[in-house]
């Protein structure tokens, strides 16, 4: 069974984070070491997508915020938590959209501040000392989320029924979290329960996600899966090749508006058309009560040359206008269930979804 690390941390708080270059997959397994305090290098990872999906971008920010303060490890209080902040701000200017990557920056966050109180109580200040409680929370968050994905993965499989046909859209696995994954966590686990799960996995353009990464874990654990261009989903769907769809999400609004991948409102869209279930496989962390609907959802927009010069050669006409935001938003009325680490919320609504994640 692949085991795979997509993010491990090496050493103590003086350390390195090594993470998988996805950008190179399939043909190419390489991984990247990030190390004596350059926190440039994880955010252009995370910017250029060599670390993707909403759990991996939180955990590697979260150990990127570690490495970060590792040129102020015999610096005084002032000079050590102005780096933090430094640190931890422009970290989070990498992605917009996923929810996570603000969620474990908090939590850094969080953990600087208590430290620094209990400090001020004892009248000292040991850096290494505060250093050492951030990796220990950046490890914390890794860890979690190894056991969320269980958590979504067991919940979820009890939803696809054996010998049923799965579509999903992007890449939700162990390449986007801490080992196993959110929508493919599902199927992982359904096929952990002897169940027969035939994949049917969209290209997702333009990077190619599903195709590139969704298609070689499945291979990677033998698991049947069928490739799919993404303007195919409705036929296979008409066919009667899918009786489930299951994606993952990047940002979920408090009124269960899911912002993922593009292309994943048109799946759900041909889901509801076509009467087949679309769930959504997220954690707690990819939650933002703040804010009431999707459309309030920040979305990325991308450069022009993933679509006109997508992995080296150009497909369309130089100068054409581009648009090529990287993410859209599904609505909730499309969504029969989201699966937490909390239990499944269905129908999707507001104070449903309040009274799972109160749990």
């Amino acid at each position: 069974m692949l085991n795979l690390k997509t993010i491990r941390w090496c050493g103590d708080a003086t350390g390195s984070l090594i993470l998988i270059d996805q950008t190179l997959l399939p043909l190419e397994f390489r991984e990247v070491e990030c190390a004596n305090g350059d926190v440039e290098k994880v955010w252009e990872a995370i910017r250029s997508l060599r670390v993707r999906g909403a759990p991996a971008i939180g955990i590697a920010a979260a150990y990127g915020v570690c490495l970060g303060v590792q040129n102020v490890l015999e610096a005084d209080e002032e000079t050590f938590f102005a780096k933090f902040y430094e640190v931890a701000e422009y970290l989070a200017s990498s992605r917009p959209t996923a929810v996570n990557l603000f969620w474990a920056l908090d939590r850094m966050k969080k953990t600087a501040e208590d430290f620094r109180l209990v400090m001020k109580l004892t009248h000292s200040f040991h850096p290494r000392e505060a250093a050492n409680r951030l990796l220990m929370e950046a490890q914390r968050i890794h860890d979690e989320d190894r056991a969320i994905c269980r958590a979504i993965g067991d919940f979820g499989a009890e939803l696809i029924p054996d010998g049923a046909g799965v579509l999903t859209h992007c890449n939700a696995g162990g390449l986007a979290t801490a080992d196993y994954g959110t929508a493919l966590g599902v199927i992982f686990s359904a096929v952990a329960e002897g169940k027969k799960i035939h994949v049917y996995a969209d290209e997702t353009r333009p990077l190619l996600q599903g195709a590139r990464l969704t298609s070689w874990e499945l291979m990677q654990r033998e698991i049947p899966v069928t490739l799919i261009c993404d303007s195919m989903a409705a036929l296979v769907m008409r066919e009667g090749k899918v009786q489930a769809c299951v994606v993952g999400a990047d940002r979920i609004a408090s009124n269960g508006d899911v912002a993922n991948k593009i292309g994943t409102y048109m799946v759900a869209a041909l889901a509801h058309l076509h009467g087949i279930p679309f769930y959504v496989a997220a954690p707690e962390s990819t939650f933002d009560l703040s804010l009431e609907s999707g459309d309030s959802i920040p979305i990325e927009e991308r450069g022009a040359e993933e679509i006109i010069c997508g992995f080296g050669k150009q497909t369309a006409p130089t100068g054409v206008r581009v648009y090529n935001p990287a993410f859209d938003v599904t609505p909730a009325k499309f969504v029969s269930a989201i699966i937490t680490e909390k239990g499944i919320i269905s129908p999707v609504t507001k104070e449903n979804i309040r009274q799972i994640l109160e749990k």
